[in-house]
């Protein structure tokens, strides 16, 4: 048990520094990593560091230091082991269609007549052997290649393999640390997450260690006994690597709505087992590097997109959920919006006085503050030219203290000021004798007759799948009698597929609130606004933007990007501009234009997410994103732009009213369709919605107003899916509020004896 302690102290996932080099198993082939590498030298390559680089450093060295610098400026992409991790990310994160294209792409490059005819006539040399492989060429001549691909409208794969592959380059080499979490390259940045950020002081005990049961330190010996001491019935079948389990209810995740399930259900006395695919981590585990933060903390370790490529889903996969790594706005759900759920869709409880009450008890729990002590350096700029323009540009509550400072919270929160469902309401659960099994994966619902009702099936629990390291394949039936599916928008839908529900809302409708980003760049020779880009809190200002609809259907906010992120996201025009912006990076705001999105998606099956705006979000989108560039420029800034993968920017020095007008005339929400257009622009979302809507008949939505499914009984949804539509700002108090209603509910009909199991009930 001591190691086993030690462990809890200490997280070995989230504190160690990226790998070193060597045991590689993307599969990639020599040629094809020599391949890579010659791109990802183009993408990246050696320089020396422009003069005022230098000179800048040493005016200010706190945040930019001269040796850095030059590193920095001399690194290349190309470098060991950046080639060997953009492979290994490709092969574990990438869509396989796309892989396919890249490797293919890659061979190609590997040999003289693939590179004559994937590049064309800048291979060819008077001198033998007159044709080039790739690698052979000299770098500007590999740049110039990759900036044809950038807007390549003919042969569109060769844009896919420039996107995948400046995607992940760009990530590595911006989020790459040593064993010692240490980097000359976010040195020279100016990145330093730890400036003003107190770590919590380890404790004698982790909040949820009387209730968790952490597969990743268990093997097949100690699985069994440790569900048994937690108080769960268990009797194991070893013939068939399988585990019977029985208890009250069974929650599939641990987010917004599973936390809050999780707790009203174990206090009204049942025994509640909560699944959770993702791993449990405390305060002090957390090491803000977005390398390996991404990887433990997010669903696909951040990088999942739409099959088009088009929008980057962020989304929490940890105990925790969402809750975990959100950026802290608690935001009520909008009047406009209860109305229309209540009146328009006919989904009463919306406009009770229940719902309103409900609010305010998860406001109480995860400890909802209205002011900020101290304003960061990007929600600063924010206030200041909106006052400047004026604007309003209200406050943001959060779930965390006034004075929370902490800008890493989208790595978990070091400070444990944040109020997650893992600090919370989880804790509440496990204290009322709860159970959480983490690294466990839901594979199907288990369905069965019912006595009750011939036209519905009867749910009568789940088969989970233990992912530990040290356990074989094992299995999990777990029979319960209440189920409860609360993994998200992207995960529920298939879940409720593989299990074999019919109902045509399952995977439909899903809201994805996109946003689009713009940035400015505030020097502080020229600015009096203190502080970096990544420090302070991430959310404490929003500005509601004037789309012509009194709903209010964009709002503005800032954002919190890493440099690896960061770069992942910004324009790719040279090597040369991509290290001179982000060596701005430190000093740099960058503000996001959300909107209501009435375009929508589907996501049926796991990892498999298609969406489309329609041309009220465009515009909406567009309204959005030159408020953004007037806001920082009225704040100061001396050059703005968008991400828009031509680079699109305004120096502002001087300029002219006229001038920006006719510079925010260029500004669009989407070019065109990616096939013809010869720029693009990448979308992010971090707020899934309305998959599996909760509807007032089976025609409506995918479960009623109870949150249980039309098509098996017992079978309850209390997650972001259930939601009626997209709500058009920060949804977690609206899916802890949904989830504290339907909880309730699912209290009160166990209370009279509903879903009691009998022999004639099973399949």
């Amino acid at each position: 048990m001591e190691g086993k302690e030690s462990h809890h102290r200490h997280h070995p996932l989230l504190t160690r520094g990226r790998r070193g080099g060597g045991g590689y198993s993307h599969g990639f082939s020599p040629s094809q990593i020599q391949a890579l590498s010659a791109v990802c030298e183009a993408f990246l390559p050696s320089l020396s560091p422009p003069s005022d680089a230098i000179s800048h450093s040493q005016g200010d060295p706190q945040l930019h230091n001269e040796a850095a610098l030059e590193y920095y400026y001399k690194a290349s992409g190309s470098q060991s082991p950046f080639p060997d991790e953009v492979a290994e990310i490709l092969v574990k994160r990438g869509l396989p269609e796309g892989l396919s294209v890249v490797k293919l792409v890659l061979k190609l490059l590997s040999t003289r007549l693939g590179t004559l005819l994937v590049c064309g006539l800048i291979c060819l040399n008077w001198k033998w052997p007159f044709v080039h492989r790739f690698s052979e060429l000299p770098v500007k001549k590999r740049e110039t290649i990759l900036q044809k691909w950038s807007t390549e409208t003919f042969l569109i794969p060769l844009r896919i393999v420039f996107l995948m592959i400046k995607i992940m380059c760009c990530y590595v080499f911006f989020s790459w640390t040593d064993e010692n979490y240490k980097s000359r390259t976010l040195d020279a940045i100016g990145y330093n997450t730890d400036a003003r950020e107190d770590k919590i002081k380890p404790r004698e005990e982790r909040p949820l260690e009387k209730g968790v049961i952490e597969t990743l330190y268990e093997n097949d010996s100690t699985l069994k006994t440790s569900l048994i001491q937690k108080g769960l019935f268990v009797e194991e079948e070893p013939n068939e690597d399988l585990y019977k389990i029985k208890c009250d209810v069974v929650i599939v995740g641990s987010g917004c709505g599973g936390g809050v399930a999780a707790a009203i259900l174990a206090a009204s006395g049942h025994k509640v087992l909560v699944l959770e695919k993702g791993h449990y981590f405390v305060p002090e585990d957390y090491s803000g590097l977005e390398g390996p933060s991404f990887e433990e903390l997010y669903l696909s370790g951040a990088k999942l997109t739409t099959v088009d490529g088009k929008v980057l889903l962020l989304a929490g996969s940890t105990v925790g959920g969402g809750t975990a790594v959100n950026w802290s706005a608690s935001i009520k759900t909008p009047d406009h919006v209860l109305k229309e759920w209540s009146v328009d869709r006919k989904i009463p409880f919306y406009g009770t006085s229940a719902y309103q009450s409900a609010m305010d008890e998860v406001f109480k729990r995860i400890g909802v503050t209205k002011n900020c002590t101290v304003e960061s350096f990007q929600n600063e700029i924010i206030k200041q030219g909106c006052e400047k323009l004026g604007l309003e540009a209200g406050q943001v509550a959060r779930n965390s203290s006034e004075n929370h400072y902490c800008g890493s919270c989208g790595y978990g929160c070091k400070t444990g000021d944040k109020k997650g469902t893992h600090s919370t309401w989880l804790v509440d659960a496990v204290n009322n004798g709860a159970v959480i099994l983490t690294g466990c994966k839901a594979e199907k619902f288990i369905l069965g007759n019912n006595k009750n009702e011939e036209m519905r099936r009867r749910c009568r629990g789940v088969i989970a799948a233990v992912e530990g390291r040290n356990i074989t394949k094992r299995k999990l039936h777990i029979e319960a009698r209440v189920t409860i599916s609360a993994c998200g928008s992207l995960m529920t839908p298939p879940l409720l597929v593989s299990t074999g529900l019919k109902n045509k809302n399952i995977g439909h409708n899903l809201h994805l609130h996109p946003v689009l980003f713009a940035w400015g760049y505030f020097p502080e020779s020229k600015s009096k606004i203190k502080g970096n880009s990544y420090e302070g809190g991430i959310i404490t200002r929003l500005h509601k933007v004037q789309t012509g609809d009194s709903n209010n259907n964009c709002i503005i906010e800032s954002a919190a990007l890493g440099p690896g992120a960061c770069a992942s996201l910004l324009p790719w025009i040279s090597g040369n501009d991509m290290k001179d912006q982000m060596s701005k990076y430190a000093r740099t705001a960058r503000i996001f234009a959300l909107i209501r999105d009435e375009g929508s998606g589907e996501v049926r099956e796991e990892g498999r997410v298609t969406y489309h705006l329609n041309e009220m979000d465009k515009e909406h989108l567009k309204l959005g994103l030159r408020q953004c560039l007037r806001i920082l420029i009225a704040a100061g800034a001396v050059e703005v732009g968008t991400y828009r993968s031509d680079g699109q920017r305004l120096r502002c020095d001087g300029i002219k009213k006229e001038d920006v007008e006719e510079f925010l005339d260029t500004i669009v929400a989407d070019p065109g369709p990616k096939s013809a257009a010869e720029y693009w622009t990448i979308y992010c979302s971090a707020h899934q919605l309305s998959s599996c809507r909760m509807g007032s008949t089976e025609e409506d939505g995918a479960v009623d107003e109870n949150g249980e499914s039309w098509e098996a009984e017992g079978l309850f949804l209390c997650d972001g899916s259930v939601i009626p539509s997209a709500i058009g700002v920060n949804p977690m108090i609206t899916i802890q509020s949904t989830a504290f209603c339907i909880s309730k509910k699912i209290a009160e009909s166990l209370k009279q004896g509903k879903f009691c199991f009998d022999d004639s009930s099973r399949a």
